[in-house]
């Protein structure tokens, strides 16, 4: 019987809940935020990385390198926006049928992408969550500046990575 119990006992699930130091409704508006941020830095990381294996043309390398500079860059902020999540008491939710239903980055087309194609893709990926960053830093300013710090570096960041995919085809 002894057993048994010390059986049971290994099966009982411990939850633990983060407090978070937030009002409730500021809560709310930093968690939309911040999962908001996770799903698009998620996505973009795998819009970049499928185009960084699929670019083809003239400055395919000089593409494939600049194109792996923004998925160290999302995933990095991604990491950062999860644990700040985690930090103020939300679980962040980076699942892949997550992203894939909420993400506000357009699909990247199958296949092989000229190096002209694959950069004006990227351009409007930036954008996209450049956008929606600033929207979000905007949202969090009054509620949580410790948020609204990170979306400052972040949309910095975003906006160099746009600028250099801008200048490669000069648009």
């Amino acid at each position: 019987m002894r057993t048994q119990g010390r059986a049971r006992e290994s099966e009982k699930v411990v939850t633990y809940a983060v407090k978070s130091t937030l009002r409730d409704d500021d809560l709310k508006t930093v968690g939309e935020a911040l999962q908001g941020a996770l799903v698009d830095l998620v996505d973009l990381s795998l819009v970049a990385k499928q185009i960084h294996w699929n670019v083809i043309g003239p400055r395919f390398r000089s593409i494939h390198l600049q194109l792996d500079d923004v998925v160290s860059t999302a995933r990095s902020y991604s990491d950062t926006v999860a644990e700040r999540a985690s930090a103020v008491g939300l679980p962040p939710d980076g699942r892949s049928s997550t992203v894939s239903a909420t993400s506000g980055i357009d699909r990247v087309t199958e296949g092989w992408q000229k190096d002209t194609d694959a950069v004006r893709t990227m351009v409007h990926a930036l954008e996209s969550v450049i956008g929606r960053s600033r929207e979000r830093m905007a949202s969090v300013s009054e509620p949580d500046p410790v948020t609204e710090d990170i979306f400052i570096q972040l949309t910095g960041d975003l906006e160099k990575h746009h600028w250099m995919f801008q200048a490669e085809n000069g648009s």
